[in-house]
């Protein structure tokens, strides 16, 4: 098949961050299936674009790996100064990809597959299949509007609107729908009256392969002490830094645990990580650590010289309804995971018994929650983690996922 896939967030080559298409590209390249994929210049968690982006409103990364060509469309670096400031890179990316689709794309295409959020990327899908005269798969990663509006970052009520029209538009133009979680499915089909045939299901996955690459010849226990972790016990947290994850649950937790052994680990960046910086400075806590966005790889390193994985969101009912990216990463490393995210991602370990479930931002029961796990024996900590594992490798293996979603829209369109 040729694939055209639209991303604003697609990673750049050693990127930190959600990596779901960058894995699924090579799997379905390495089927013979060609891709190309249409991306935004900026870093979802910096807001920042490399400097070989700069002055330009198209880049080609021909081959970027072998039969995924990437055309970097422009961004405004607006992304994380204000919502304003993101809405507008959120069109602008649509108005550079449009552009890019139309001029920049050669030969005819099978299919084009388009991720959300931002919901906005529906609009490129919905004029280059009309322009190419291709259906559009509209993929779900995250209930839009819903997840803006409770967490307070969109409250415009036209925005909202203008949102929920355009979502039930874009719901009725897709010739299929993917959702990455059993509770998406059912908001659709029982909530917005999605016809329950348009409906697939190919979840968040763990990358096994690369994991199992990182563990090669990686000893975690000397890494452990490079970092000056020795005799602690260290939950790493990965991924964004933004008003959503919340992280400000786990620097109070913190701030309770100061005179225990518990470090904890926060690799990656955000429009709140400066905040989040300035409490712990403030508070003079010795037990939070932050590090920049690193490579998959290189997280994986830093997640295998841990104890465990924290998993959190922001207490909100549409987080209810989520898969988190990081949690599949922990089980993937055989790591036990500490979990402030209620709903499917709750079920998900109980199912699992691979992590411990604490309400979300209640500090006294996540200082419980991580008590818990530090009481555990090594032979306990590692029986989740082995859990986890084989939980995940059974129902969330990537490469197999990424051949099923193929035969899904081959079978369908």
């Amino acid at each position: 098949m040729r694939i055209l896939l639209i991303h604003q967030y697609f990673l750049e080559k050693g990127d930190g961050g959600g990596s779901r298409f960058n894995e699924m590209t090579k799997v379905w390249a390495n089927q013979g299936h060609h891709v190309d994929v249409l991306a935004g210049m900026v870093h979802y968690n910096t807001g920042k674009k490399q400097k070989r982006y700069k002055g330009r409103f198209t880049y080609n990364d021909e081959q970027f790996y072998k039969n995924v060509n990437v055309i970097r469309c422009h961004v405004s670096e607006s992304y994380n100064v204000s919502f304003l400031g993101r809405l507008w890179a959120y069109f602008s990316f649509v108005f550079s990809s449009i552009y890019a689709g139309i001029f920049k794309t050669r030969g005819k295409y099978d299919v084009i597959i388009v991720t959300s959020p931002p919901l906005f990327v529906g609009i490129t899908a919905y004029v280059l299949s009309l322009i190419k005269r291709v259906p559009f798969v509209f993929e779900i990663r995250d209930l839009w509007p819903e997840s803006a509006i409770d967490t307070g970052v969109l409250k415009n009520g036209m925005i909202i609107k203008f949102a929920y029209w355009f979502e039930k538009f874009i719901y009725k133009k897709a010739k299929l729908i993917n959702v990455l979680t059993p509770a998406f499915r059912d908001k659709l089909i029982q909530d917005k009256k999605v016809p329950e045939e348009k409906v697939i299901f190919i979840p968040n996955a763990a990358d096994f392969s690369l994991a199992e690459k990182t563990q090669e010849g990686f000893d975690a226990k000397s890494f452990k002490k490079e970092l000056g972790f020795s005799g602690k016990f260290v939950i790493t947290y990965v991924g964004a830094h933004g008003v959503a994850n919340h992280l400000i649950q786990l620097i109070e937790a913190a701030k309770e645990l100061r005179d225990t052994n518990v470090v904890f680990q926060l690799i990656g960046a955000g429009m709140q990580k400066k905040t989040l910086q300035k409490e712990v400075k403030e508070n003079k806590l010795s037990n939070v650590i932050f590090r920049d966005s690193v490579s998959k790889q290189e997280v994986f390193k830093y997640i295998l010289a841990s104890d465990a994985g924290a998993s959190v969101l922001k207490k909100v009912d549409t987080f209810k309804t989520i898969y988190s990216n990081k949690t599949f990463d922990y089980m993937s490393c055989k790591k036990p995971i500490l979990l402030a995210i209620d709903g499917v991602s709750r079920k998900l370990i109980n199912d699992a018994e691979c992590g411990i479930y604490v309400e979300p931002e209640n500090i006294d029961e996540i200082v419980k929650g991580v008590k818990k796990l530090v009481a555990k024996s090594e032979k306990e900590i590692n029986e989740m983690g082995d859990n986890g594992y084989v939980f995940a490798k059974t129902h969330f293996d990537r490469d197999v996922l990424a051949k099923e979603y193929i035969k899904q829209i081959q079978a369908k369109i």
